[in-house]
């Protein structure tokens, strides 16, 4: 019998638990000719700003063992410009839609998901508020600041807010809680992690800002710890992501507490893994006579001689 992969968040209808991760898919449309992007469960935009941005110098990627560094600096082109085009072919596919947001100050966030607040189309906002390769501080190591962004976005989004929290943290569920106390409709868990890498050869960093985020396979233990510890203590739901390559590492991330995981680095590796995803997930649940992807939210068995 074939499981029901169809999943409800936040009161979002998705067919499936898969989502592209912002910043790894472009605008999410750009990719239709390579993969069926009607099979995703849904897309999550790169992160959009309330002006353009022309991002960080290069180098800004750097391939490292078991995954990569970024630096990109949230290049994107202003929520006005993405409201004119990428907006409009992301409409045309048929798959919800979440747009990521940032901002320098309190009011760029509200700003922007105001004016997105005037268009058709979007069915969540995720508050990037743990980008680690900005200058400034992490919006989300500022716990008033932090607070007053989400609040003050609520208020003027018509669609649920998520936000997506920063691994640096003593204590990542308190965090989480934070967030589900000051409005959040679900959180994000987690962010890619500050690295860095020498080039041996010129002696000098891989990226041009010395330090980066470290994603991709490397980082999944760590991400899958930040899910389990936050589903213990909030009622929001969570999207969980960090070195998603296969459906058996999404399933870890479900079976920790999460509804939803969006899949990034692997998206860059091949876009076709993404849907590989979704066929490991039905297939681990078929196997295992799970009718519905439901059942194995947070149903993580901790005795020692687990099936």
């Amino acid at each position: 019998m074939k499981p029901n992969l169809n999943i409800n968040f936040a009161g979002i209808k998705l067919k499936n638990p898969v989502l592209t991760a912002s910043g790894t898919f472009g605008y999410g449309y750009e990719l239709a000719d390579l993969i069926s992007l009607k099979k995703l469960g849904g897309i999550v935009t790169k992160t959009i700003t309330l002006e353009p941005k022309p991002g960080n110098a290069q180098p800004r990627i750097a391939e490292v063992e078991g995954g990569m560094l970024n630096t990109i600096g949230l290049q994107n082109i202003g929520v006005k410009a993405f409201v004119e085009e990428p907006l409009e072919n992301l409409k045309k596919i048929g798959v919800p839609v979440i747009v990521s947001v940032a901002g320098a100050a309190l009011n760029e966030y509200i700003e922007t998901v105001k004016i997105l607040s005037k268009f058709k189309g979007i069915d969540g906002i995720e508050l990037n508020l743990s980008c680690p390769n900005l200058k400034k501080k992490i919006v989300c190591h500022d716990l008033p600041l932090m607070q007053d962004v989400i609040k003050g976005v609520k208020k003027v989004s018509k669609v649920p807010v998520i936000a997506k929290l920063s691994p640096l943290v003593t204590d990542i569920s308190e965090l989480a809680l934070a967030a589900q106390k000051s409005g959040a409709d679900a959180v994000t868990l987690a962010n890619t992690y500050p690295a860095m890498a020498i080039d041996v050869k010129t002696f000098k960093p891989k990226l041009s800002t010395v330090k980066g985020g470290m994603s991709g396979a490397c980082v999944k233990p760590m991400s899958v710890r930040c899910v389990y510890d936050a589903y213990q203590n909030i009622k929001i739901p969570i999207i969980g992501c960090g070195g998603i390559m296969t459906g058996e590492d999404a399933l870890e991330f479900l079976l920790a507490g999460a509804t939803l995981v969006s899949v990034g680095t692997a998206s860059l590796v091949s876009p076709e893994n993404l849907i590989k995803v979704i066929d490991g997930i039905e297939n681990i649940l078929k196997e295992k006579k799970v009718k519905s992807v439901k059942e194995i939210i947070g149903f993580l068995n901790t005795t020692r001689n687990a099936c």
